[in-house]
């Protein structure tokens, strides 16, 4: 029988308006760089749980009905990292920053070409296209390679 294997769930969120805009956080701790809200799954949450508390911890906003709309994941040091993608239009609240970093509305279209935390690039694509739900990282011969699907 194989053994379960150990995963950690995060989570991150796109809010956007109905301007074409996007709620961004610069990122100043782990993982430097511009990209959405989101964090850790705690022990007892659901994962529609998590993710509303993570961003209101980050953000100040309170969100509603997050959809989940795809999947970002990858091993490391025999780890399965499962970061579930959710985003909303529903919102409410004073944005206000955290010590995770500063936040603030960005157009959407402005997005590819801001200094994107590594590998926001991809899960960008996952966030806007219907037709993806899913990215990861393959370690092939001492290489990680980007995939989407």
């Amino acid at each position: 029988m194989r053994e379960p294997e150990q995963v950690i769930f995060t989570n991150m969120c796109m809010v956007y308006d109905d301007q074409g805009n996007a709620l961004v956080q610069e990122r100043v701790k782990s993982w430097p760089g511009i990209t959405f809200p989101g964090g850790h799954v705690e022990p007892g949450e659901t994962f529609t749980q998590a993710v509303i508390r993570e961003v209101w911890e980050e953000t100040g906003l309170t969100i509603r009905h997050p959809r989940l709309c795809g999947i970002k994941h990858w091993h490391k040091q025999g780890v399965r990292n499962v970061v579930l993608l959710y985003k909303t239009n529903e919102y409410e609240g004073e944005l206000i920053a955290s010590d995770e970093g500063r936040v603030w509305w960005m157009p959407l279209a402005d997005m590819p070409q801001a200094k994107l935390a590594n590998t926001m690039d991809a899960m960008l694509q996952v966030f806007l296209n219907d037709d993806l739900s899913e990215h990861s990282f393959q370690l092939v011969d001492g290489e990680w390679h980007n995939l989407l699907e």
